[in-house]
Formats: structure tokens, sequence, C-alpha cells
């Protein structure tokens, strides 16, 4: 089997690398990555020391797959990954639409020509944010709660979103793009009869993760309370009560492996993939966990709301459980006692992934 990633030195993609380099040693693997994210150097010769062929391509460039040999599966793990990107002062919209559509088209059409299924890793943000906001929650002490005496919600439960929740704009540069990506790679998928899979990815955390304080959270919020860094509670009554599940990145991995080794006719294609509500926390919690583990920390509120947070953001895994008998093996416990322990390794890790 030959397989590869986009996005080959990011977290998820040298994570899923590695997983199967690990578990699938007989696959031969290899990527790109432009190494635009801060930090995403460090992991090629990491990768290369591991037999996995690491090479420099941007998939916002359709010449870089010219070259690029027939393979048996893609795993597209290539974006612009911040819910504020294009927005941000840090990236442009132009820039946010060329990663993540424009570069969607041209692994697209690598997979026409090359008769390569997809692994597409899309985002949870692609769903609604009014609709988010809307959602019946109740302010428990530390986090919002459902609200399990309210009305049904389409595509929502206490178990989390599934796929039938709204993705009605707007959904942020970020979302929409992804959303858009997912359209166009089913239109592919029907026109040239590849075969194909996308993955509404909920937060992923763990260990080595470049986590920033739109992406990548729990890693963020651990490395810069382990360092009694500045952090604050933004929105929400600066109570830091918005929830977030988490997912373990060999988890993600371990479903991809069953995704492309699966041959029967798939019942559906796209799929919400995170850690559930048995996964969740909200900051506030979070920040509770850190002062057991590293002492007593001040922060800061700012009841200032921001246009693109939401307060409760969990992934129902039910439909791709009954699809795969598939669930999260590792708890969110046991992913921040991973993350903590390389913080306390790594003091200096953020430093590494700051912008310049």
């Amino acid at each position: 089997m030959k397989l590869f990633v986009t996005g080959i030195c990011g977290f998820v993609g040298s994570s899923l690398a590695t997983w199967f380099r690990e578990r699938r040693p007989s696959f031969k693997i290899n990527g790109i990555d432009n190494f635009v994210r801060p930090g995403s150097e460090t992991n090629r010769s990491i990768l290369r020391s591991r037999g996995i062929t690491v090479q420099h391509g941007d998939v916002r460039n359709a010449s870089d797959f010219e070259n690029l040999p027939a393979v048996d599966w893609v795993i597209d793990a290539a974006a612009n990954p911040s819910v504020l990107a294009g927005v941000d002062n840090r990236s442009s919209s132009r820039q946010v639409i060329e990663h993540n559509l424009y570069g969607t088209a041209n692994v697209l059409e690598y997979c026409r020509r090359v008769k390569a299924g997809l692994v597409l890793l899309s985002t949870s943000r692609v769903y609604s944010i009014p609709a988010l906001a809307g959602l019946p929650l109740i302010k428990g002490n530390h986090a919002f709660e459902w609200d399990k005496a309210a009305a049904p919600v389409q595509g929502a439960s206490a178990n989390g979103l599934t796929t039938q929740f709204s993705t009605s704009p707007p959904v942020s540069l970020y979302g929409s793009t992804k959303l858009a990506s997912e359209y166009l790679a089913l239109e592919y998928q029907y026109s040239f009869s590849f075969p194909l899979w996308i993955n509404r990815c909920g937060v992923i955390a763990g260990a080595g993760q470049f986590g920033t304080a739109e992406q990548g959270i729990f890693s963020y919020w651990i490395h810069a309370y382990s360092q009694k860094g500045p952090l604050k509670y933004i929105g929400f009554d600066g109570s830091g009560r918005q929830v977030r599940d988490g997912l373990h990145p060999n988890d993600l991995a371990e479903l991809v492996a069953q995704q492309i080794e699966y041959s029967q006719k798939p019942e559906a294609m796209t799929f919400n993939v995170g850690g559930g509500a048995a996964n969740a926390m909200s900051l506030a919690q979070l920040t509770s966990w850190c002062a057991e583990r590293f002492g007593k920390h001040s922060l800061e509120s700012d009841l200032t709301p921001r246009s693109f947070d939401v307060p409760w953001l969990v992934m129902d895994n039910r439909q791709i459980a009954a699809q795969f008998n598939w669930r999260p093996k590792r708890d969110l416990p046991s992913i921040l006692d991973e993350i903590a322990n390389h913080a306390q390794c790594n003091p200096h890790w953020l430093d590494l992934s700051s912008a310049p």
C-alpha cells in the first residue's frame, strides 16, 4: 500500500504518518509540506529517520503535484486551520481560500489522475455559528451544559452534533472553505469514482502539538499554564464555561486505517469525528486540572465577545461508530497527562511555534 500525506509535517499529518509506519510497516509512506507553520520544520528529520519520505511541496501549487508518483490513498491534512484565519492580520482572506479550497482542488486532480482514494480531513467549524450560539444550554458551575428539558434540536443533542446540524453561514472563512472543499470532493467522487471519506474532526490533541489560542487549545492552554504565561477567558461572561471535546491523533489514525481498508459500499462518506461528550471539557475545568498539576496561576477575563467563538461544540460519534465500530480509546484525562508531561520536558515549546 502506498500512502501520501499532505501537510505531513504538521501535528496531525506527522502523527498519522508515524502511526501508519509503526502499525502498517509494509506501507510506503511519503508526503509534502510547505513548512509555513512555525515549528513544522522540526518534524522533517524525525519523519525521515522513521523511513518516511518528506519533500517540500505546497498544495496551492498544481505544478508541485505533476511529478509525484502514483499512490493508493491520499490523506489530506494540509490546511490553514484557525477559525480566525483571514481576519487576524496573520494571513489574508485570499491565502485562506488558496490553502483550504484551491489546495483541495489540486489534491482532487491528483487523486483523479493517479486513481487514488482520498481521506479528506475537514473540521467541526463547518457548522453554523448562529445555530451553535442558539443551542439550549444552561450555565453550570464551571461549564455550559445541555438543557435536557429543552425542545429537540435538529442535528444536536447532549451527545453532540451530528452531520445533520446546520451549516448555514456564517461559519468563518476557515469553515466555509472546508465546507466548499467537502462539496467539491463529493462531486469529484461522483464524477470520477474514486473512494472518498470526509472526516469532520473536532479538537485533536496530544503531545508535540504546536497549539495556539485559536487552534489546538488543549495543548496551548497546558503549555502556557505550565510556564505561568498569560491566559485569558474571552467572552461568555469571562467565565471560561465554553466547552470542546478532545481526540487523540492515534484514535483518528485507527479510524483512517479502517476507512482505507474498508471493502464494502459505504452508507455515508461524511462523518463527525471527535472525542465525544465523554471527552469534553470547559476552559474553566481545564484550568482547574492545570492548577492541580502545576499549582495556582492567575488568569484574566475579557467579557468582550468575538464573532467566531461558540459556547459548546462537541462531536457526536454515533454514526461513525455504527459504520466502523470505532470509538476513541484515549480518554481526555490521559491526553491531558500526555501533553503535561511533554510541557514539563519542553518548557519553551510554544516559542517554537510562535510567529516571527
